[in-house]
């Protein structure tokens, strides 16, 4: 699967319909977005049972604001509708598939149970 561009017109209805979604915030002008494309573009064609999207913080800004983006590129992970991970940073392939199998095998709603035990 390719990659999806993401725009607040359709960015929660991507997030609540999928399973698990990464997000790369980008921007044109960035080195280290243009560095880790291929990474995540390559990423992208292995799991086609993930989502994965961009959002151009350009042309974005007001998702990018919502989303409080202040480097980039940043990475967003989504489990069921609820932020999992959010680092910014160009990654490599081997530190991105790390991540991927971690959200993979998260169990979310156990995750989520516990929060709420603590409060």
């Amino acid at each position: 699967m390719m990659t999806t561009t993401l725009t607040s017109q359709n960015f929660a209805q991507t997030v609540e319909d999928n399973e698990i979604v990464l997000v790369d915030f980008w921007a044109a002008w960035c080195g280290p977005c243009r560095m880790f494309a291929p990474v995540y573009e390559q990423a992208a064609e292995r799991r086609p049972d993930i989502v994965f999207g961009k959002v151009d913080t350009e042309a974005e800004r007001e998702l990018a604001g919502w989303a409080q983006i202040t480097s980039i590129p940043t990475l967003m992970a989504f489990k069921k509708g609820h932020l999992v991970f959010a680092q910014p940073g160009a990654l490599p392939a081997a530190a991105l598939d790390q991540v991927i199998d971690a959200v993979t095998e998260l169990d979310v709603d156990a995750a989520l149970a516990a929060a709420d035990k603590d409060r």
